[in-house]
């Protein structure tokens, strides 16, 4: 996939989207814990963290499905239920049901119909690749047919934030890059579009902005370049000839991990330079060495480990 860019937004742009030492809790849980935070126009985020973090209830919050115990949120200057019922925002969310006696074209067209700046339902089902299924009942669709249909849902209209919760959950490899292609459009004409996945390689190759749960506060906020960065470890891979001393390598200074599959090592390090110089100290050869800097799936793990270490 190709990454998204886009220009970033002047602090002076109004938000589109607005946290303000938002709290909520659950009991003695709190989902969200004092949580800030500023979307701008045109911005694709992706919404990452691990189960628990916060981010369904911060979408909900956000869409005015639940209520902050404390704080403010604003989408737009005004409260998300204005936004909302003037039809600036679209949501494609992850629960809730689909109406199941009817047909695809009948549940876009009563989308659209509710719309305040509907669009053609025709074109919608075409964006969403439902043209051939629109006639089809609702609860005779596979998963990754009613994601589309739930995304068809989200885009019945011109709205000017779109917000999407795990979107491309049951979808194969060749309709989430269509949809993916669909979303870049959506930004290129500067929609902001917030997404929460669990498929970190979207949100690598889609987002110009990523934000990192946990525990219900913003433990990380840049470009994934930058997120990555933040983790400050890299990845050192190489292959040994005969009998491998895990021991020794697991003494080698600034490691943070090791795994050993068969003849090939691969670490991670916070000083990549040390740990391969102490390695050749080791008086081992390592052929085919690469370093690199970690991928976003290992830069996330890295940054979420580090904070739970802290907190325990």
């Amino acid at each position: 996939m190709v990454g998204m860019t886009t220009t970033a937004a002047p602090a002076t742009t109004t938000p589109v989207v607005g946290f303000d030492q938002v709290t909520k809790t659950y009991g003695s849980n709190r989902a969200v814990d004092g949580l800030s935070l500023r979307l701008y126009p045109g911005e694709t985020v992706a919404l990452l963290g691990p189960n628990g973090a916060g981010k369904s209830t911060t979408l909900d919050l956000l869409l005015g499905l639940k209520q902050a115990d404390s704080g403010t949120v604003s989408v737009f200057g005004t409260s998300p239920r204005e936004a909302i019922v003037a039809g600036r925002v679209g949501a494609m969310l992850q629960s809730g049901g689909l109406m199941d006696e009817v047909t695809v074209v009948e549940l876009v067209k009563l989308a659209c119909s509710l719309h305040p700046k509907p669009y053609k339902a025709a074109d919608v089902l075409a964006r969403a690749s439902l043209t051939q299924i629109a006639d089809r009942k609702v609860n005779k669709l596979s998963g990754g047919q009613a994601q589309r249909v739930r995304f068809a849902l989200a885009t019945a209209g011109d709205s000017d934030l779109i917000v999407l919760d795990e979107p491309t959950t049951g979808m194969d490899v060749s309709a989430r890059q269509a949809f993916w292609a669909t979303m870049r459009e959506q930004a290129d004409q500067g929609r902001t579009v917030l997404f929460a996945t669990h498929y970190l390689e979207e949100a690598d190759a889609i987002a110009d902005r990523v934000l990192v749960l946990h525990r219900g506060r913003l433990l990380a906020d840049g470009t994934a370049a930058e997120i990555k960065a933040k983790a400050g470890a890299r990845r050192v891979s190489f292959d040994l000839e005969g009998t491998i001393d895990e021991a020794a390598l697991r003494g080698l200074p600034f490691l943070t991990s090791v795994d050993v599959s068969g003849q090939t090592v691969r670490i991670q390090s916070s000083d990549a330079d040390a740990t391969v110089h102490a390695l050749y100290g080791l008086g081992v050869y390592p052929r085919n060495l690469e370093v690199a800097g970690l991928g976003l799936e290992q830069a996330f793990v890295a940054i979420t480990e580090a904070e739970e270490a802290k907190q325990s």
